[in-house]
């Protein structure tokens, strides 16, 4: 009799993880959240918690994905943009340098004074985004730099023979405050700060901008540059374990770093990376991968994006949804797909009280499906995983022990 293969299938809530809210009665969103699907996987499977990202390194989901997905990425990390790169099928040169090139929203406070009102630029839709990035391309893209349009806000540009050793903030670090100080490391190298001052005159004035304004919404009017770096060289985890899979989701970071390890992009029309993302296509394209290949890396944003926007309700609803309308289909479908053992993770904190990444301990869960009809006696949350004496450091060694089934209680350390 032929052994059936194994399958694996790993969900990521991005951003899950914050910090207690004295509005939730000292308890995390990830603890206060209606999440039936999660706790059930917490009650029957083997919980714990994760290093993802190490004291020593930026606090940012390339990091963290790279972790979940087994990579040290103090071997392997070179950047945020050159992943997306992979995502995007921009082939880079061995003196090529990516930045990501995020639209954003200024607000002139002051004369020659701006603030970053939207690190979003009101999560613009792909549509509007792609001819402003076409414009900058036609009026700024030559030999030396190109300009590549992804979805909603994220962008790409890559400087050939360029410079790559400059400390850049993610936009999302700086949302409400003054852009100058932020900006002054663009005095250090004047092809980034001629970039950045010509594409604000070419946003002011494109037609897609003032058609937003017209209706009220966020212009995007200035661009980002930041996250850059070189093309990285990752094995596979074909090489590495011998199985194939998929990366399904709405972010070209993660796509990406898909790519690099060997994942199939598998593109799910209506994934916006926000609330309003296509869930049931996910999952559909996820079942179907499943019965295709050995592994799914499913991957939902929408937590993350509304914790940097500060919105504890928002957060609540994204959890949940990610709970409902993705955990819950797949945990279903999980007893017709035999064999198959799932990991569920959030990659990294994202705290409502300071919207941006941090570092910390997360939760995950690891259960072979079907589940037992063990009755739901504790949570996937921070305090629950704090709690199980489980602990798996370094974090990207989870990836293995989830392979080969070889973690036990007590964990690695």
């Amino acid at each position: 009799m032929t052994e059936t293969k194994q399958k694996y299938l790993i969900l990521v809530g991005d951003g899950m993880g914050d910090e207690p809210q004295e509005v939730l009665d000292g308890k995390t969103p990830l603890e206060a959240a209606h999440t039936p699907n999660m706790d059930r996987l917490a009650s029957c499977g083997l919980l714990g918690m994760t290093e993802t990202i190490a004291a020593d390194q930026e606090p940012g989901s390339d990091v963290a994905n790279m972790t979940i997905l087994g990579y040290d990425p103090k071997k392997f990390h070179t950047g945020r943009a050159p992943l997306e790169a992979a995502s995007m099928d921009v082939k880079l040169g061995p003196e090529d340098v990516a930045y990501r090139c995020n639209l954003v929203t200024l607000r002139e406070e002051t004369a020659g004074e701006y603030v970053l009102a939207d690190y979003s630029a009101g999560h613009i839709t792909s549509e509007e985004s792609r001819q402003l990035v076409r414009t900058l391309q036609e009026n700024l893209g030559n030999r030396e730099v190109c300009f590549y349009a992804g979805v909603s806000y994220r962008h790409l540009m890559v400087w050939h023979r360029g410079e790559s050793d400059v400390k850049i903030t993610p936009p999302h670090d700086v949302t409400g405050e003054t852009v100058a100080q932020y900006w002054r490391v663009y005095d250090e190298v004047p092809l980034l700060k001629s970039l950045v001052q010509e594409a604000m005159g070419i946003l002011a004035q494109h037609p897609i901008n003032r058609q937003r304004q017209a209706q009220g919404l966020a212009p995007a009017n200035a661009i980002w540059l930041w996250g850059q770096g070189r093309r990285p060289e990752m094995p596979t985890l074909q090489e590495l374990y011998g199985i194939t899979g998929v990366a399904i989701s709405a972010v070209d970071l993660i796509m990406g770093l898909g790519t690099c390890a060997g994942l199939q992009k598998v593109a799910v029309e209506g994934a916006t990376g926000y609330l309003d993302t296509n869930y049931q296509g996910k999952v559909d394209a996820a079942k179907k991968a499943l019965a295709e290949k050995d592994l799914v890396f499913l991957h939902v944003e929408a937590p993350d994006e509304v914790s940097h926007e500060g919105r504890l309700d928002l957060k609540l609803q994204a959890i949940e949804a990610f709970d409902e309308q993705v955990v819950g289909p797949l945990l279903e479908a999980g007893g017709q797909i035999q064999p198959l053992r799932l990991l569920l993770i959030t990659d990294h904190l994202t705290p409502i009280r300071s919207r941006t990444h941090a570092r910390g301990l997360v939760p995950f869960v690891i259960a072979d499906l079907p589940l037992g009809e063990q009755q739901c006696s504790r949570s996937f949350c921070e305090r629950s995983g704090r709690h199980s004496n489980m602990l798996v450091k370094p974090g990207f060694s989870l990836m293995e022990a989830f392979i080969r089934g070889s973690l036990r209680s007590g964990g690695v350390q």
